[in-house]
């Protein structure tokens, strides 16, 4: 199977998806009443799109594409009380410490009884509630540039959204927990370091050669491209509380990108991962309090100083 063409999009118009929980409103354990969710949103206009998620206790909310915070947003707000005026209608609460994975139902849809065939157990673990951003890109190249050079501010966006500190009722101790259950899947962590779209090309004919892959979704990498909607997709944050903060999160990335493609600062190479999955561990336990180490000085510092380096 190849590889579906590149399609350009604009360059650092952004995207959001949010996973979100579906709770009882009696004990706010979750519940599995996205089908009722779903049918009852049907019938209200709302912007963006909200669709199923792995199990039948969450929802994903997706927002159109923006260039603009403000209107990113605005959106986001539009949805979230369209959601919110459902949720009331059915007694549920949408916004959890204590689930356990076992008693989780997998929605009933075509690739979700096919993952849950092929992970078993993994995938009622996959309920877990992260936040997807996506930056538009003119080209295939460009999009695998700011990829490999955006995994050094990946620790960023995994503490500054870290939400996910509790599984199965006990304190992990981890200030994103959630990364861990996504960990457990076999093709998750870094893409290969590719940094143009023939190499990109070969690399997925050989992965479906295999048999282990048929499309792009089976790649559970941190960032990844999306060649059908021209963009990058970063896949690290948690869920935040707010949309307002979601909407932070992704003018941040944007910003980052604008950056990146202006200061064409010097190229990624694939020394750039030998410190990546310590300091996304770091993140990931410590939040912002932890530390990192630069991928190309090996200086260690202050995860929060250098967010702070960045900003400023």
């Amino acid at each position: 199977m190849s590889l579906m063409s590149f399609v350009p999009s604009q360059p650092l118009s952004m995207g959001v998806e949010l996973e979100m929980q579906l709770l009882d409103c009696n004990d706010y354990d979750l519940t599995p009443c996205a089908p009722d969710m779903l049918r009852r949103i049907e019938r209200l206009p709302h912007a963006g799109d909200i669709k199923p998620e792995m199990t039948s206790s969450m929802i994903e909310i997706n927002s159109s594409v923006h260039h603009h915070h403000d209107d990113l947003v605005r959106e986001l707000r539009s949805i979230r009380n369209t959601v919110s005026h459902a949720a009331k209608f059915l007694d549920i609460a949408v916004t959890h410490p204590f689930q356990h994975w076992s008693e989780r139902k997998i929605f009933d849809a075509p690739r979700f009884r096919y993952l849950s065939e092929l992970y078993g157990y993994l995938a009622k673990q996959f309920t877990v509630f992260g936040q997807h951003v996506h930056i538009g890109c003119k080209g295939p190249d460009e999009a695998l540039y700011l990829m490999h050079m955006l995994s050094r501010y990946i620790p960023h966006f995994i503490a500054l959204s870290a939400s996910s500190p509790f599984v199965q009722g006990h304190d992990t101790g981890f200030s994103s927990a959630r990364l861990n259950s996504v960990f457990s899947f076999p093709l998750s962590g870094r893409a290969p370091f590719v940094l143009t779209w023939e190499e990109f090309e070969k690399f997925f004919s050989k992965m479906t050669d295999t048999g282990v892959v048929e499309s792009m979704k089976d790649f559970y990498w941190d960032i990844r491209p999306k060649p059908e909607y021209g963009t990058i997709e970063l896949r690290v944050c948690d869920t935040p509380l707010t949309v307002e903060h979601a909407a932070a999160l992704a003018a941040y990335l944007q910003v980052l990108c604008a950056y990146l493609l202006d200061k064409r600062e010097e190229p990624p190479v694939e020394d750039d991962y030998l410190v990546y999955n310590y300091n996304r561990f770091q993140a990931c336990r410590f939040g912002l309090d932890g530390s990192i180490v630069h991928p190309k000085t090996y200086e260690t510092r202050s995860l929060r100083e250098d967010i702070l380096a960045t900003i400023r």
